[in-house]
């Protein structure tokens, strides 16, 4: 697949990073070179200067015969005229454009985006899909990574389970039994693989289970994961991230207080002017002084959004010795990977995950309903719909031909969740959700095509 991507930045190397693990051919333009050639160096992509929205660049990049354009600058015009320019002159059939600005995103502008109009196929807001993320795993404690379903009727859920965790050496035959909860993957020394029935739980796995929406947190219980309320939130890095979180904290009744953490001092004072309920710290974010001021010592949860990696990994390091419990990072990098466990169970959010399984409806060519990148050489899961015209309705699992490293894990139908065996039959209008490995990806868009 030929893919065209506009922006060298975070939000472009982020996609980048994931994209270049398939075969695809990626060529980024960027008006800054200095960032070009630092993505030049991590990956194997070509790249050009320039405005992506300027014609004479997108041809250079090789538009005619591109498969996809991604605008992901930080400007939103430029994204969005990008996205006009692929399709009128170069007949690019999928444009995806970032864009941030509050005015663009508001619903009532929704007939924007059409051919007619802007022709835009998908509008993502990277820092939004973030600031989601992360307060998901602030709503469900104890998890590393949380990702809704069909609604919200269910969840893919990811923790460790610790030494003390009442379920260590019991087989997965048992927990399926009496918790009709399936484990679908366990990460085991750094290496992940799908949980057969009679494989055990040990500990310090970190596996991920498929929980109904009612049953999330005695099934969480039941591992043995510690639940406490985050009440008292603490920042660090004001930005847009950290904006949308607070925002909605504040609305929260079960928050008692807010608190973030910016050295710049215009950041600041726009942070203050319109957060209501939201304490804004001026200052250096390792500062002892300022730290005493957010009363780390008492915050339950903290949340390192910065623009450096190193920046959020040490805050959270620091917010460990104060004794925070629960600690999440931004990371942009996969140089940072290992840290995962050396950082004292410190939560890793992937920017590169969370931004392309925004994207991954429109990436992938089958009927996906909603789409996650999950942990790097995992693969994803999707939530594939069996409309009426579907090749696979009527049939049983077993006919349909899933290459070994896919498995449908639930059956979303008629308001019912349905963990199915192979015999199973697959009907018209069932949601399923399905997990395919990197090498099973291809055969996977194959069997669930448009």
């Amino acid at each position: 697949m030929r893919i065209l991507v506009g922006g060298a930045g975070n939000v472009g190397k982020s996609i980048v990073d994931y994209l270049s693990q398939a075969n695809n051919d990626i060529v980024v333009a960027d008006i800054n070179k200095d960032q070009l050639d630092e993505l030049a160096k991590e990956f194997d992509v070509q790249t050009i200067q320039g405005s992506i929205s300027h014609p004479d660049i997108m041809e250079k990049m090789g538009a005619k015969g591109a498969d996809i354009l991604i605008a992901v600058t930080d400007n939103d015009e430029v994204n969005l005229i990008a996205c006009q320019v692929a399709h009128t002159l170069f007949q690019i059939p999928k444009k995806i454009a970032r864009v941030d600005s509050e005015y663009f995103l508001n619903p009532l502008w929704n007939t924007l985006y059409s051919d007619r109009n802007l022709p835009v196929d998908l509008v993502i807001s990277p820092d939004v899909e973030i600031a989601k993320a992360i307060l998901n795993l602030i709503e469900i404690p104890g998890t590393t990574a949380v990702f809704p379903l069909v609604d919200d009727k269910l969840y893919l859920l990811s923790f460790k389970c610790a030494p003390n965790c009442p379920l260590i050496n019991t087989e997965i035959s048992e927990i399926k039994k009496y918790y009709n909860s399936p484990v679908i993957h366990i990460i085991r020394e750094h290496k992940s693989f799908f949980a057969k029935l009679n494989e055990t739980i040990r500990a310090g796995d970190e596996i991920f289970i498929l929980v109904e929406q009612d049953k999330v947190f005695d099934t969480l219980h039941d591992f043995g994961v510690m639940i406490k309320q985050n009440e008292k939130i603490l920042i660090f890095g004001g930005n847009a991230i950290s904006y949308y979180i607070a925002d909605v904290l504040e609305k929260d009744d079960g928050v008692a207080s807010c608190k973030i953490i910016e050295d710049n001092s215009k950041i600041a004072r726009n942070l203050a002017e319109n957060l209501n309920n939201t304490q804004i710290i001026k200052g250096e974010m390792m500062s002892d002084v300022i730290l005493e001021e957010a009363d780390i010592k008492n915050a339950d949860t903290s949340i390192a959004v910065t623009e450096y990696d190193k920046d959020n990994l040490l805050a959270s390091l620091i917010a460990k010795k104060y004794g925070v419990p629960h600690t999440l990072s931004l990371v942009n990098s996969r140089a940072f990977d290992s840290l995962i466990d050396s950082e004292q169970d410190n939560v890793i959010v992937d920017r590169s995950l969370i931004t392309t399984s925004a994207m991954l409806q429109d990436l992938r060519k089958a009927k996906i309903n909603n789409a996650y990148c999950l942990k790097r050489g995992m693969g994803e899961v999707w939530e594939v719909r069996i409309d009426s015209d579907s090749l696979n309705s009527g049939k049983r699992i077993e006919e349909i031909n899933l290459p070994e490293k896919c498995k449908i894990g639930a059956i979303y139908r008629n308001e019912e969740i349905i963990y199915p065996k192979s015999d199973d039959t697959i009907e018209e209008n069932d949601i399923l959700i399905v997990f395919v490995s990197p090498t099973a990806m291809r055969k996977a868009e194959e069997i669930f095509r448009y």
